[in-house]
């Protein structure tokens, strides 16, 4: 039943939704670019083979500006590395990294610029990376299997294209049937795209949330097993954050503004995370700009996926802190801020809202709406008679989720099909004995109140749905391509859980 927002008087479901003045729900564990960039792909499609440089555009009339020649593509290599992620005497953890660092990367854009980046692939397995939240050109979306080739080992491939919102998006391992291993191994980054006019600010960091399945020698945990696909998939035992064990130290000047770019790139943990010593303003969810709210009781739902823009004031007391705490267990601190140095002395307004992204519409006009009907099925199934047995799974592990009826596979048509420019009403049912954290792509979304009488005063393109619960959401498909839908938690994603629908 829908429940009253006391707040702002808005009523929400029971999804996992935020308010504008509240954040409910949250579970504890869980085309914009030229013919250069489509001859880019285009080179690439089939080979694995880095896209030769963008031949020039021929010479028009002397009135025409001539394009300006494209970047060269910035490097980036994932390969095996090693991580001290348990003490001594316990052995370095084999892992994968890019560039050899096991820091995670934050790549910087200015919003406008073109990002160009040429992967190359020295792992063992496929490989593909997805721009998480960005709308992105199809063939730039980096989903394996679906709108490009997998990047085999020792190939390489360009991603270029430019992002049509300033925001925070994670780049994340996405291939049908392999995504679970490279994320489980390391590979996860942020992709920072800063508005023309940023806040004022003293520091603007990201942090990245990361889990990983260790034996106790401090190897990662076989992949591939079929209960953790089925159930809860692969939590891990040890928690990161930008690649090192928590809690991260981090000296800031007293009375300092910060921006804080939080990211879960979890395979499969999702979270509630909380602050202590300061008041912290929501600024932005899911990359997408947001009238500023303080989070109810300063906590916040965190799944797989999701992004979160934080502003905050340091306090002006040299020695004081500031902790950033996920609500696993009896609490675990991620991140300790503590004021030290020469207090900052700058007067500044109360925080407020960064912007809005006018690219995006000012309604969602649902009268004339397609709609469609999503339903999740599969995965492990409570015992009736076994109360407080775990759910047991004994079905294809290839096919332990599916939705319709259907489980993702390569090759498999989409569930629909639009035309650009319609609206499109979602209704998704979560069928399935867990929560379930989905992913759309190429869009941001709305998610519906109830009744179709409005909706909540936030854009997303990552959400939780609680168990045996309906949500319902809009977007504008304005984006031609084929785009999936589909899980955040990687091992169901590689066991099913995604479909797709295309834009024409």
């Amino acid at each position: 039943m829908p429940n009253p927002d006391p707040t702002n008087g808005r009523r929400v479901s029971e999804t996992c939704v935020l308010s504008r003045r509240s954040l409910l729900c949250g579970v504890a564990t869980l085309g914009l670019a030229g013919p250069a960039l489509i001859r880019d792909a285009a080179a690439q499609s089939g080979s694995g083979k880095g896209a030769p440089r963008a031949v020039p555009a021929p010479a028009g009339p002397a009135s025409v500006k001539p394009a300006e020649p494209l970047p060269e593509p910035r490097l980036l290599v994932a390969g095996p590395g090693a991580n001290r992620l348990k003490p001594e005497p316990a052995a370095e953890t084999p892992v994968w990294t890019f560039d050899g660092k096991t820091s995670l990367p934050q790549l910087r854009t200015k919003l406008g610029d073109t990002v160009r980046l040429r992967v190359e692939n020295k792992t063992d397995k496929p490989l593909s990376l997805h721009w998480h939240g960005v709308r992105n050109q199809n063939p730039m979306d980096g989903v394996g299997g679906v709108t490009q080739p997998p990047i085999a080992p020792g190939a390489d491939f360009t991603y270029s294209f430019v992002p049509p919102d300033a925001g925070t998006f994670l780049i994340r391992p996405l291939l049908v049937g392999g995504s679970s291993e490279p994320s489980g191994r390391g590979l996860a980054g942020a992709l920072i795209v800063e508005e023309t006019a940023p806040p004022a600010l003293d520091q603007d960091m990201a942090l990245l949330m990361q889990d990983w399945r260790l034996e106790d020698s401090g190897a990662l945990l076989p992949f591939g097993q079929v209960a953790f696909a089925a159930a809860s998939g692969r939590l891990g035992n040890l928690v990161t954050i930008n690649g090192k064990p928590v809690p991260e130290a981090i000296d800031i000047r007293p009375g300092s503004r910060i921006r804080l770019r939080l990211g879960n790139v979890c395979n499969a943990r999702g979270t509630r995370i909380r602050f202590e010593g300061a008041k912290v303003y929501v600024v932005a969810v899911d990359g997408q700009p947001t009238d500023t709210f303080e989070p109810l009781r300063a906590t916040l739902p965190f799944p797989p996926g999701t992004r979160y823009d934080l502003m905050l004031d340091m306090p002006t007391e040299v020695g004081a802190s500031v902790s950033l705490n996920a609500l696993v267990g009896n609490g675990l601190v991620l991140a300790t801020f503590t004021a030290k140095g020469e207090p900052v002395t700058e007067k500044r307004p109360p925080i407020g809202p960064i912007g809005e992204n006018k690219l995006l519409p000012a309604e969602v006009k649902l009268q004339n709406a397609v709609r469609r009907d999503i339903a999740i099925t599969g995965g492990a199934k409570p015992d009736k008679d076994k109360p407080g047995a775990e759910p047991a799974y004994s079905g294809d592990p290839s096919r332990v989720w599916a939705i319709n009826g259907i489980s993702g596979a390569a090759g498999t048509a989409p569930s629909f099909t639009v035309k650009r420019g319609q609206v499109v009403v979602l209704a998704i049912r979560n069928d399935t004995a867990f929560p379930q954290a989905l992913h759309l792509h190429g869009h941001a979304f709305r998610l519906l109140h109830p009744l179709d009488d409005g909706w909540e005063p936030y854009w997303l393109d990552t959400f939780q749905l609680l168990e045996g619960r309906i949500a319902r959401i809009a977007f504008k498909a304005d984006n031609p391509g084929r785009w999936v839908i589909g899980s955040t938690v990687l091992e169901r994603f590689d066991a099913g859980f995604w479909t797709t629908f295309e834009v024409t």
